[in-house]
């Protein structure tokens, strides 16, 4: 069934693609969530995408739970932090998805489950707590689709339509 404007529980009833867990051996799966920011830029939705530090691969800003603040809000820091953005939050879970976390020598990798949040971008500041580690670019949907590696949040982006949280 694909989601229309006029009924607010289909974001409810998007499917989510199974999550592939492997390779984590002793430790457990950790929560994360991830903020998809994203504006409307001449009637074209674009989504904002941030390298990773250490590979220089293209990501949505992710991190760890924040006592004291729900997952969107932990999301919004996030991509306040990693991309230096700012804008409406809304409290609603696209999808997940899954990737290892790749650890310092002699540590274990870490198997994480991601939720995404949706942050309609506002404002775009110069600078940022993590502007000397990424670079961040606007990408068209299908394009950022393109650009991640994780499947799920593949479908995640090639599916999101933003005029859904709009109401």
């Amino acid at each position: 069934m694909k989601p229309t404007r006029q009924d607010p529980m289909s974001l409810l009833q998007l499917k989510q693609a199974p999550l592939r867990m492997t390779g984590f051996g002793k430790r457990d799966v950790r929560s994360q969530f991830a903020a998809l920011c994203y504006r409307v830029h001449n009637d074209k939705t674009q989504v904002l995408l941030v390298t990773s530090r250490t590979r220089g691969r293209w990501i949505i800003p992710k991190g760890w739970p924040v006592e004291g603040a729900t997952p969107a809000e932990a999301a919004a820091t996030e991509a306040f932090e990693e991309a230096g953005v700012k804008g409406k939050t809304f409290n609603i879970c696209l999808g997940l998805y899954s990737y290892t976390k790749i650890m310092g020598e002699g540590e274990d990798d870490l198997p994480c489950a991601v939720s995404v949040f949706p942050v309609r971008v506002k404002t775009i500041l110069k600078d940022y707590p993590e502007k000397a580690d990424r670079k961040r670019k606007w990408f068209s949907v299908k394009k950022a689709a393109a650009r991640v590696r994780e499947p799920e949040l593949r479908k995640i982006l090639k599916h999101f339509d933003p005029s859904l949280l709009e109401r």
